[in-house]
């Protein structure tokens, strides 16, 4: 006999604006080849808990974590914390011990995007819905080492901040899988820095 799927239940969901941060590392898959399974786990292990703690830090919601990945979000009117959280991380991740420890250099990249999300709860782990998601996940895998990509709606939020943040328009447009045309990505970056970097700043 056939049962047909019903729907998540949805007394715990709520309907939120919020800005989402993807964090990734860079070249995970060679540093797994590379290192013995027990120190790339130890690895991984460490960076994530550094990434988490350092999204809980600034304010942020962790929903997911993959791997070598970290997904947060903040309420939409907090998104300069998100983008600041972005900034930061790769210098955190710089300075992690056990990856001295083994010689290796970690690279972390983000992205970060604005919308409407659905959040809720699967088993017991927050978790959101929605096409934000998708975009801080196309916005990060298009990022440099280091480098944090953002979509035009997190730069005009945080125009008016008091954070020092300043957008520079990439002048590579990279292609974002399933927004090729609708998007545009910047560049994100502490107002000082790009200043001197003869970026044109928005």
């Amino acid at each position: 006999m056939n049962q047909r799927l019903l729907p998540l239940p949805r007394q715990r969901a709520q309907v939120q604006h919020v800005s989402v941060l993807m964090l990734d590392l860079v070249g995970s898959t060679r540093l797994a080849r590379d290192l013995p399974l027990e120190h790339y786990a130890a690895l991984m292990t460490e960076l994530v808990q550094l990434l988490i703690l350092s999204c809980e830090a600034w304010g942020g919601t962790v929903l997911q974590h993959q791997g070598d990945g970290v997904v947060a979000c903040w309420p939409q009117e907090h998104t300069p914390q998100a983008v600041r959280c972005s900034l930061e991380a790769p210098q955190r991740v710089s300075r992690l011990g056990l990856a001295q420890q083994l010689g290796v250099s970690l690279q972390v990249r983000g992205g970060v995007a604005n919308g409407t999300v659905i959040t809720g709860e699967v088993g017991s782990q927050i978790t959101a819905y929605g096409l934000p998601l998708n975009l801080a996940r196309r916005m990060c895998d298009a990022a440099r080492p280091a480098e944090t990509l953002v979509c035009a709606d997190v730069a005009e939020w945080c125009q008016h901040a008091p954070a020092p943040l300043a957008f520079a328009l990439r002048r590579d447009q990279p292609a974002l899988r399933g927004f090729d045309g609708d998007c545009q990505a910047y560049t994100a970056a502490i107002r000082e820095r790009l200043s001197h970097s003869g970026m044109k700043v928005i």
